[in-house]
């Protein structure tokens, strides 16, 4: 077993709400993006027990959850390629599988696209106003959620696929640490 050390950003510890909210999500961001780092094809196709979840795929649905999240729920608008295309009826789980086509370079390069996305949007709300702001996306019955809720939403969608990835990855090559 190999245990790291892995610097991490910390959100401050007396900031304001949203620098508290962003910092805990890029702690997220940066620990998911070291547990999926350096491996080859092998490392992002492997499993753990009978589950079928790999490296691979937990980037390209965090990537979707990237571009989707943002996109729909505070611009009101579809993500674009390459969600766009895809037919999610047919194939709901469409990210998870369709990553065992991709190399490691092209998960990762994707997953930090969509990051980098996923942060103009928010820097260009936060311009415009607080973490209370609502997002444009209404729901059925009228209700629309704030960026606040809009960020704990990432930040636990992050927080619950890296325990997965801590698993995968422990089976890979023993590495383990936060």
């Amino acid at each position: 077993m190999t245990t790291v050390d892995q610097e991490r950003p910390e959100p401050p510890l007396a900031g304001d709400e949203a620098a508290a909210l962003l910092g805990s999500l890029e702690r997220q961001r940066a620990t998911f993006a070291w547990k999926c780092g350096g491996l080859d094809a092998a490392g992002m196709k492997a499993t753990v027990g009978v589950s079928t979840m790999t490296l691979g795929g937990l980037l390209k649905h965090m990537a979707h959850v990237e571009d989707a999240h943002f996109s729909r729920l505070l611009l009101a608008r579809g993500p674009g390629a390459p969600w766009d295309t895809v037919d999610w009826d047919a194939e709901p789980d469409w990210d998870w599988k369709s990553a065992a086509d991709d190399t490691p370079e092209q998960l990762m390069e994707l997953w930090q696209a969509a990051v980098a996305r996923s942060l103009a949007v928010v820097d260009e709300a936060l311009a415009h106003g607080g973490p209370e702001q609502l997002g444009r996306f209404t729901t059925a019955d009228g209700k629309s959620p704030n960026l606040r809720r809009i960020l704990i939403d990432m930040i636990e969608e992050y927080a619950r696929h890296i325990g997965h990835a801590d698993l995968i990855r422990e089976s890979v090559d023993g590495l383990v640490g936060e």
